[in-house]
């Protein structure tokens, strides 16, 4: 057998390894059903199971039929355990197949293959290839910057609770594979699983009450246990071995940013209270750990002056320490550590406003931390001992540099309009007549342009202020509060949503010089200020806003402050839902090639910040292929980009898969600097076609989305927005304002709820309709040119291979069961079939330009994984259908309670309650099994 025949032989055992894990989770779960529920309970959902197969492979038309029969008079509690059940068989999956990735990564690595894309070494060796060579690799990683920016949106759909228990089931997975050697040690784990699983089924999948913006802190920091702490640092060492740099030379290149806290965009409930706790809990976590690692150091570097000599900065560092046991007076290092451990506390009391504890010093500064670690590093090098200073060490050096105090630098993100009222406000209440929100563009800029240059502020201590003009003074006030105690790492951004003029730029700075953070007299700035530029529209008018701010004096000052680089943000999600999948991908590349442009002449550098999603609705699909997409000059070292909603977890929950994305998160950095004319199109017509697709697909989904009567009402009855409105799911309202407008949606329950549906629209819809268009322009070369595009051209290749994962996703037979809960027949009988016949259209021309036979015949990795999860997926959405149906007529013929998420004490004796939660269940299992949803 040679070693390619090898090399597949031993990948097909790891995938029937795959259905293994599969096959042993689903027993377990059954066997826990069958013991809890009943064996009529588990026989029953094995019906349905066997029912929904036959529907989805065979199209079998009676198998619909007896599924509706099967469910229509069964209780509410037995249909919530049902719908309990399929969800947990998706998760329980789910969780298989990350242990499958990793099982086939660490496979990979132990045979010694090439590396894989994606990864540290193989982004290296292409950078390498493309002419970077060491001293070039340091400077990009000298001047890089990349940043995951965690964000808290209403697709969380899991409790912290049981991602705990789901985090524990895949560490006992990876110890029976790795550790497992006797039967003894492998009947024990399996007995854990067990226990787990049970723990799992009796224990309440949905949330009493809707998550607080510090519970969605609190999520966000398990992940900073769970990944960061270990991962990140290891991240660092690795590209310093690789580069042949000494340890902690590489300044910070890799950083986790958060919007949780300081996201107030729709958001009422995130003020300068939640900000201020929001950082401090981010502290507490922060000096929890490294006092933790202190300790932890202290009991293992027990090195004896016996034995060893040490630097002058060592003994000075540890002549102080108040450890006066006299077994540890020869012990230096631990001596210093003591030190260290003591001013560490006594800078989180400092921090917190708490009494000193001690007569020890608080840094002034996690730089001065870091130096005295460095200390013991350079002290232990110096003597011989240079191994000791990695593992532990080293890690809590690289550590407390990319963390500092506070983990993660919070943005502050607020809506245009809401910074347009505020300065309104300021402006008549010094000088009343002025009526800013009446002038014009021109007028407005330079009213703000003379507010900039003065040191006059604006704001007075014996003015009253509306509600919402002290709200937002007072956010900024928190975030000079936050500079001053924590640093300015703490919080270096401020972001303008809905950005559409100069004005909108210029309203924030305003803002900013009245709190301290903007200095007129220097022109210094202490944050970075980005608009975010979302709708159509907007993007298409970003690089001139830019172009006339770079062309004013004060403003340039101000980023020179800032080493002349502006970040600007795109938003995936609104450009989508204002004009489609296809539109958007198309207007975000023509923003980004003008920016470029624009950047280049005035000699700015560009940081774009993308603002995607999980789902490819929002900008979501595979990060690696999606940065190697963005046009020349787009990347060059700077890229920061959202994770969002159930993504984060999928990404970050777990360790080694967390490593994996942060690595190509690096990785496709370097590349896409490395290679900048990789996404260029190799033929000039190839962008025209584009463009001629964009205004086809633009008008097709414009046309059914906000020009087709009664679409909005469809919207609403056909999905479960409804439902998801009223799921405690996130803090933030699924509706900017009051009311059923699609304008008003946010765009991530739009998403949402066509995922839920099966339909997946905004991930796909204008696209058969637009190549049709250009067909019927171009006759048969038509076909001819749009897979050359595919073929040689990345940036519509991407587009076009997420659109083929969310098209196998989509299933238009169980989309027309939702369909058949629109009331108003007419209605249903005028939209389901365009979505339909558009859905087959976009098939049928999606295979013939990529050449494939079938959906995802190129991604065969994601093929496999859909086809493990439908077998679960699709009773899922037979059951949501069943439930809307019944919780949306009135009386529903409901009886007996069962255990479990089925029964509560007091008002779920309301049959309406009790059908609504099992609704819920369904939103949670499906997008728990679609896994990028929202």
């Amino acid at each position: 057998m040679d070693t390619e025949q090898l090399q597949k032989h031993r990948f097909a055992t790891m995938d029937e390894a795959l259905r293994d894990d599969i096959r042993l989770l689903g027993r377990i779960l059954g066997d826990t059903i069958r013991s809890v529920d009943g064996a009529e309970t588990y026989d029953l959902i094995e019906s349905i199971r066997q029912l929904a197969l036959r529907f989805h492979r065979d199209h079998d038309q009676a198998a619909e039929a007896e599924l509706e029969n099967l469910l229509k008079d069964r209780p509410g509690g037995q249909i919530n355990s049902i719908t309990r059940a399929f969800g947990y068989f998706s998760i329980l999956a789910n969780i298989a197949e990350d242990h499958h990735h990793t099982r086939r990564w660490r496979a990979h690595l132990i045979a010694g293959s090439p590396p894989r894309e994606g990864s540290l070494a193989a982004g290296i060796a292409r950078a390498r290839a493309n002419g970077f060579d060491t001293p070039a690799l340091r400077n990009f990683f000298a001047t890089a910057y990349i940043a995951p920016v965690l964000t808290a949106h209403p697709t969380e759909v899991q409790r912290r609770s049981i991602l705990d228990t789901l985090d524990t089931i895949a560490a006992l997975l990876v110890q029976r594979d790795r550790q497992a050697g006797t039967g003894a040690e492998r009947d024990a784990i399996d007995t854990a699983l067990r226990r787990l699983v049970l723990t799992l089924w009796q224990t309440r999948m949905l949330r009493p009450t809707r998550l607080s913006v510090l519970d969605e802190v609190e999520n966000a920091l398990a992940f900073f246990d769970a990944t960061f702490f270990a991962e990140v640092p290891k991240l660092y060492t690795a590209v310093e071995q690789a580069l042949d740099a000494p340890p902690g030379e590489l300044p910070v290149f890799l950083e986790i940013g958060s919007w949780i806290g300081g996201d107030r965009d729709g958001n009422p409930f995130a003020d300068a209270t939640i900000l201020t706790k929001a950082l401090a809990r981010q502290a507490e976590r922060a000096f929890a750990f490294y006092a933790g690692e202190v300790l932890k150091l202290r009991r293992e570097l027990t090195l004896a002056s016996l034995h060893v000599t040490i630097t002058p900065a060592l003994k000075h560092l540890g002549a102080p320490s108040v450890d006066q046991s006299e077994h540890q007076a020869d012990e230096p290092y631990r001596l210093a550590l003591t030190t260290i451990q003591s001013r560490l506390a006594a800078t989180q009391a400092a921090l917190s406003g708490a009494a000193p504890g001690g007569a020890a010093a608080p840094y002034d500064s996690p730089e001065a931390f870091v130096a005295d670690l460095a200390i013991i590093v350079d002290s232990l090098r110096a003597n011989g001992s240079e191994l000791l200073t990695h593992g532990r060490l080293g890690d809590l050096l690289q550590a407390a540099r990319v963390f500092g105090w506070t983990l993660a630098p919070i943005d502050l993100r607020q809506n245009s309009e809401v910074h347009e009222r505020t300065i309104a406000e300021l402006l008549e209440k010094i000088s009343p007549g002025t009526d800013y929100l009446a002038m014009d563009e021109a007028a407005r800029t330079a009213l703000l342009l003379t507010e900039l240059a003065t040191n006059r502020p604006l704001v007075s201590r014996h003015l009253r202020y509306g509600a919402e003009t002290t709200k937002e003074l007072a956010i900024f006030e928190a975030a000079a509060l936050a500079h001053r105690r924590y640093g300015p790492r703490a919080l270096r951004t401020a972001i303008i949503s809905k950005a559409a003029s100069v004005s909108d730029v210029l309203e924030l700075a305003v803002l900013l010089k009245e709190a301290g953070l903007l200095h007129p007299d220097t022109r210094m700035l202490d944050v970075n200020i980005v608009p975010l530029f979302e709708t159509i529209d907007d993007l298409r008018a970003a690089p001139g806003i830019m172009n006339d701010l770079f062309a004013l004096p004060l403003y340039r000052d101000l980023l020179a402050s800032r080493g002349n680089t502006q970040e600007v943000m795109l938003g995936y999600s609104d450009s989508n839902k204002d004009g489609g999948f296809l539109t958007s991908g198309w207007e975000l590349y023509r923003a980004e090639v003008g920016l470029v442009e624009i950047f280049a002449r005035h000699g700015m550098r560009l940081r774009l910040f993308h603002g995607r999603g999980g789902s490819v609705g929002r900008g979501g699909g595979p990060s690696f292929q999606a940065i190697l997409a963005q046009p020349k000059g787009a990347v060059d070292g700077q890229i920061r980009l959202t994770e969002q909603g159930e993504v984060i977890a999928a990404k970050y929950g777990n360790p080694e898969v967390g490593r994996r994305n942060l690595e190509v998160l690096v990785s496709a950095t370097l590349v896409a600097t490395a290679e900048p004319a990789a996404a260029e199109p190799l033929e000039p017509g190839f962008p025209v076609v584009l463009g001629e697709l964009s205004d086809a697909a633009y008008a097709a989904y414009r046309n059914l989305v906000y020009e087709t009567p009664g679409f909005e009402d469809y919207f609403w009855q056909s999905t479960v927005i409804t439902e998801i409105a009223s799921l405690n799911l996130g803090s933030r309202p699924a509706s900017r304002a009051k009311g059923r407008s699609i304008e008003d949606l946010r765009a991530i329950p739009w998403v949402f709820s066509w995922a839920q549906c099966r339909v997946m629209l905004p991930g796909w819809y204008g696209f058969g309709t637009a190549v049709e268009t250009v067909l019927a322009k171009r006759g048969y070369r038509g076909l001819r040119l749009l897979q050359s595009m595919f073929q040689e051209w990345p940036v519509f290749s991407t587009l076009l291979l997420n659109m083929d994962m969310v098209l196998a996703k989509a299933d238009m037979r169980i989309a027309a069961r939702y369909a058949g809960l629109v009331t108003d027949q007419s209605l249903r009988d005028s939209i389901f079939p365009r979505i339909e016949a558009e859905y087959e259209r976009t098939r049928t021309h999606l295979l013939a330009i990529t050449g494939q036979r079938a959906l995802l015949d190129r991604n065969p990795v994601m093929r496999r994984s859909i086809t493990n999860r439908f077998p679960y997926l699709d009773p899922l959405n037979h059951v949501q259908v069943e439930m809307l149906r019944r919780y949306r007529e009135t009386g529903t013929g409901e009886d007996a309670v069962t255990p479990g998420d089925n029964a509560m004490k007091t008002s779920d004796d309301d049959v309406k309650v009790r059908v609504r939660r099992g609704v819920h269940i369904s939103i949670n299992g499906i997008a728990a099994a679609l896994r990028n949803s929202g």
